[in-house]
């Protein structure tokens, strides 16, 4: 499957993720409300993500990754900025 990255995330972001492959958290979309992602982390963690470009796509229920450090969440279709709030 391929993944579109979204043209909100810069090449440091990339660089940053690509050195750092250990700090991905997988998670389970919780809720979606416009721009904002909750998600429910693997680790029992809950995060809330200020999604910076495309979330049509993320859906309630959907296994994504976040990047802290890089500030990236990955989807099923799309790799996009996200901050949490």
């Amino acid at each position: 499957m391929s993944r579109t990255i979204s043209s909100t995330v810069h090449p440091i972001q990339r660089c940053m993720a690509a050195s750092n492959p250990a700090a991905w958290s997988d998670g389970l979309v919780a809720r979606v409300d416009g721009a904002t992602v909750t998600v429910a982390l693997l680790s029992g963690a809950t995060v809330r993500l200020r999604v910076i470009g495309p979330a049509v796509d993320i859906t309630s229920g959907e296994p994504v990754a976040y990047h802290p450090v890089a500030e990236l969440l990955s989807a099923a279709t799309v790799v996009t900025t996200a901050r949490a709030e």
